[in-house]
């Protein structure tokens, strides 16, 4: 169990994701969206997408630097263990708080509002189901071993195994002694990365990288003077060709 836990099925999840990504872009580049509802609703929508999408970039900051930089690194720096705890605890937990809010204002929004609940499919409840298991059970781990509990200090078991997946030598034994509640926060977490490639997720993979190669689009006026058009009958010929000494202005598209 632990080797098919541990070992197997996070591979398996990351295929998915990786294999999943890159069927959507070749096959599905129209369906790469959110599908944004803005149009139907905005009032709430400006509440909890800003609250949402400023906590879950914090989560996922907190989680690149607890999983990817090692504990020694940053005592070499001169962070201690207690202060690194604090501030995890302090700051994961008002991002978790602000992510779970915000995800259920939009939640809310999109059940109460009719054109936004008629415009959700399963995949999108399917997806917001999973996400919400994932954000739950991580914040009640992490409330429950460090606020409530003595602590537990992640770095020493399940950082060298995350990292050891990229090593392609991981290590099934060191999950064996993590408490069930990050254990379970563990397995939805890659189930969510194997589901995010079929949802409207997928558009965080997204930059506006090609905006700085776009062509730029040529822009005449009609008169020498720009901004002014003409004033002509109807019945004087056709219009007047633009001056040879006016040049085009050019803009991104």
């Amino acid at each position: 169990m632990n080797v098919l836990l541990w070992v197997v099925y996070p591979y398996l999840a990351i295929a998915i994701m990786v294999g999943g990504l890159i069927w959507r872009y070749r096959y599905d580049k129209f369906g790469w969206t959110t599908r944004s509802s803005q149009l139907y609703e905005s009032a709430v929508l400006r509440w909890g997408s800003p609250m949402f999408h400023f906590g879950i970039l914090m989560v996922l900051i907190g989680h690149i630097g607890g999983l990817l930089v090692p504990k020694s690194w940053t005592e070499a720096v001169g962070i201690t263990e207690h202060t690194y705890h604090l501030m995890a605890v302090f700051i994961g937990t008002v991002a978790g708080f602000c992510t779970l809010i915000g995800m259920a204002i939009l939640i809310a929004r999109r059940r109460l509002t009719g054109p936004v609940f008629a415009a959700t499919t399963k995949n999108d409840k399917a997806m917001y189901a999973v996400l919400a298991a994932v954000i739950i059970v991580g914040l009640w781990s992490t409330l429950r071993a460090n606020v409530l509990g003595d602590g537990y200090d992640y770095r020493e078991t399940i950082s060298p195994w995350f990292r050891s997946l990229f090593y392609l030598s991981p290590d099934p034994e060191i999950m064996a002694g993590v408490p069930v509640g990050f254990q379970i926060h563990i397995v939805a977490a890659f189930a969510l990365f194997a589901f995010w490639p079929f949802t409207r997720l997928v558009h965080a993979f997204s930059a506006p990288v090609g905006y700085l190669t776009r062509p730029y689009v040529p822009y005449r006026s009609r008169d020498t003077r720009p901004g002014l058009r003409p004033s002509r009958p109807g019945w004087e010929g056709p219009p007047t060709a633009p001056s040879a000494q006016h040049k085009p202005r050019r803009t991104r598209r």
